[in-house]
Order: C-alpha cells, then sequence, then structure tokens
C-alpha cells in the first residue's frame, strides 16, 4: 500500500526497516565462533534481535492506545537490548568491530524511532489540560 506521494506509509518503512534488522542479526549470529561466548551471543542475539519485528507489527494491530504503547514499548527493549548484545560481541573480539558496527548504528537509529513514537502516543493518549485562556 503506498500513500498519494506514492512512497510506503511511514509504519511500513519501520517495518521492513525491523525485518532487515532481524536478518542481519542472524546472519551475525551466524558468523559468530562456536565457543561457549560465541554460542551465548548468538542465542540471545536470535531472541532479542528477531523480536521487535513482530512486537511492532502485533503494536499495529493494537486493540487500544494502551495495547499500542506496551508493544511498543516491548519493541523498544529489545532493539536495546539487541545492541547490547552486539556491542558485546564487538567488545569481546568475537567478530571485528568493523563488521558490527553498521548494524549497532541501525539499532540506534531504530531505538530513537520507536522511542519517539513512544513519547507521541503517550502525549497523544494524555488528555489535554485546558488552558488560562479557555
Amino acid at each position: 500500500m503506498q500513500n498519494d506521494s506514492g512512497a510506503p506509509p511511514k509504519g511500513e518503512d519501520l517495518a521492513e526497516r525491523l525485518l532487515d534488522f532481524a536478518v542481519r542479526v542472524g546472519k551475525v549470529a551466524d558468523a559468530l565462533p562456536k565457543t561457549r561466548m560465541g554460542r551465548h551471543v548468538a542465542g540471545q542475539l536470535v531472541r532479542c534481535g528477531t523480536s521487535p519485528a513482530p512486537n511492532y507489527e502485533e503494536a499495529r494491530a493494537a486493540e487500544s492506545r494502551a495495547d499500542f504503547i506496551h508493544k511498543l514499548r516491548i519493541c523498544l527493549k529489545e532493539l536495546r537490548e539487541s545492541r547490547c548484545w552486539l556491542r558485546l560481541a564487538a567488545k569481546g573480539g568475537l567478530l571485528s568491530e568493523q563488521r558490527l558496527g553498521p548494524i549497532v548504528d541501525e539499532a540506534t537509529q531504530l531505538c530513537k524511532i520507536v522511542g519517539q513514537s513512544l513519547v507521541t502516543a503517550r502525549q497523544i493518549s494524555r488528555p489535554r489540560k485546558p488552558s488560562d485562556g479557555e
């Protein structure tokens, strides 16, 4: 589905980026060494790195504003956790910082986008206080 400008709706763009992120995380997990640490980090990454995309889709189909906010919060938490595991993999020398830098950057960008969406959703859900002039 596209809007009047021919571009996909913003929600679709984010959904696609989250799906691409999940694919990239899977590739990183597969590339990690088969050591105890590598397997541990890989398992954690697969769980948290593939979670934001379906949680975002759940948020888009939320039954209420509170449900939407709840699902977005889970998405953000999983993105933050993913970023932490990716940074650990780089700092621990499991994969090079050069290789992991772009996906860590994408995780940071996605955190900012989802975080701002949460701020907006919370503002919309609060009843407005009447101003002094009303």
